[in-house]
């Protein structure tokens, strides 16, 4: 069980902190929607932890079957809807680092840790993922 505290700071800003470690992560509300958009928003976190989350099964995946993500990294796109307001897509873009290459069966590996992210699996089934690898 993990615990963390969010306070409101005001002006539409938040802060939030991870119990255990102490590390904090400030919010502000994007701004289309009345924020200053200077941190990142709520919603920006949830389209992000699910990148965070690919990349570190992937890693634990990697490090299991004896091969390498270092450097590989995830660009999220989030889109918002509306009534009520919430997040309807994620595009997530997979890029591995430039000369890397990667067997069938690793990329197998890849592409199942990917599909077995906890985030990923908590996620509302409306919401419309695409996901797109980026092998050399």
């Amino acid at each position: 069980m993990t615990k963390m505290r969010t306070t409101y700071l005001g002006s539409l800003r938040t802060e939030i902190e991870h119990i255990q470690s102490g590390n904090k992560v400030i919010t502000d509300a994007p701004l289309d929607n009345h924020g200053k958009g200077e941190y990142f928003s709520p919603t920006d976190l949830f389209a992000s932890s699910l990148g965070s989350c690919m990349l570190t099964i992937m890693g634990l995946a990697a490090q299991t079957h004896g091969f390498n993500i270092d450097g590989t990294r995830v660009e999220i796109e989030k889109t918002m809807g509306t009534n009520p307001r919430r997040v309807v897509r994620i595009d997530v873009d997979i890029y591995f680092p430039e000369g890397s290459e990667y067997s069938d069966r690793e990329k197998r590996f890849i592409e199942a840790a990917v599909n077995g992210c906890p985030v990923a699996n908590s996620l509302n089934p409306e919401i419309v993922k695409n996901i797109t690898y980026h092998y050399n």
